[in-house]
């Protein structure tokens, strides 16, 4: 007997990823020096165990092209993919056809040495991004210290955590899920959007006295 067999996907949310371009990243690494000069501290409004975090000047002219072009193409492709995301429960074609009326409430570089973390949490707004601007670590070779050892903390991927930045979630079965991005090099300029209220966190590095830099933004509608 042969059997016709399909597979069922339940729909659900996602990220959007984009890698920016040099111009860019450049004027992101302006801004961080312009805001050391005049540091204006996150950390006290923010939930992570790191060095500091620093506000940016959102509405710089410098960040015209990501503000214009980036952040609303990126919002366009998030919603084509998987709908628009609401902690407020509006009807989706109300969402969506605000879109276009972003804007950026807040924008913030996190300053990050070894054995610093960001633990579990969310953010406000609609949407949130997190680019990586320096990573000083691979987790490649993170992964082989011997902390990074099955430690029971998620089951048998404890090891894929060490260094790394992980999006939380419940599946269907009602089991927490782990998406990771793996800190290499590679990440350098990779900005990725995603709901607000996604659970995510920060796992510390190690052997490395170097910073790691991070800017984060959450988007909210006008």
């Amino acid at each position: 007997m042969e059997l016709d067999i399909h597979a069922g996907y339940m729909p659900n949310q996602g990220v959007v990823e984009t890698r920016l371009s040099e111009e860019i990243v450049n004027n992101l690494w302006t801004l961080i020096n312009e805001a050391k000069e005049q540091p204006e501290d996150m950390n006290f409004n923010l939930k992570g165990n790191i060095s500091s975090s620093l506000r940016l000047d959102g509405v710089s002219p410098l960040l015209e092209d990501f503000n214009q072009k980036v952040i609303p193409a990126l919002i366009d492709e998030f919603i084509k993919e998987f709908g628009a995301p609401s902690r407020n429960a509006e009807p989706q074609q109300q969402v969506i056809d605000q879109y276009t009326n972003w804007k950026l409430d807040s924008l913030w570089v996190n300053f990050q040495n070894k054995h610093q973390f960001n633990p579990p949490h969310d953010h406000s707004g609609v949407y949130s991004f997190v680019i990586w601007m320096q990573i000083p670590t691979s987790y490649k070779e993170q992964s082989k210290l011997p902390i990074a050892g099955k430690d029971g903390f998620i089951s048998d991927h404890s090891n894929e955590c060490v260094s790394n930045f992980s999006f939380s979630y419940t599946d269907i079965l009602g089991k927490t899920q782990q998406y990771i991005y793996k800190m290499e090099k590679e990440v350098e300029g990779l900005l990725v959007l995603f709901p607000s209220n996604l659970t995510h966190q920060v796992f510390p590095f190690y052997k490395s006295d170097d910073v790691r830099v991070s800017i984060s933004g959450n988007l909210q509608t006008q």
